[in-house]
């Protein structure tokens, strides 16, 4: 499962069709060295994105398949 303070590299280690969802959101700095160093609420704070919104797709798409 997927929670607001992981990393953004750790959600993509966790399936690679994370990456997908979150470019989608507005996340489109997957590859950033902020990656690795910042969690994902603080990331979703600084792009303006819904970190609740965010992680219930993630943990949909992993639930699905």
């Amino acid at each position: 499962m997927i929670n607001k303070g992981m990393t953004i590299e750790q959600i993509l280690r966790t399936d690679a069709g994370t990456a997908d969802i979150l470019m989608e959101s507005g996340m489109h700095c997957l590859g950033c060295v902020m990656a690795s160093g910042e969690d994902l609420e603080q990331a979703c704070a600084v792009h303006g994105i819904n970190v609740d919104e965010l992680v219930d797709k993630l943990n949909a798409y992993l639930e699905a398949k």
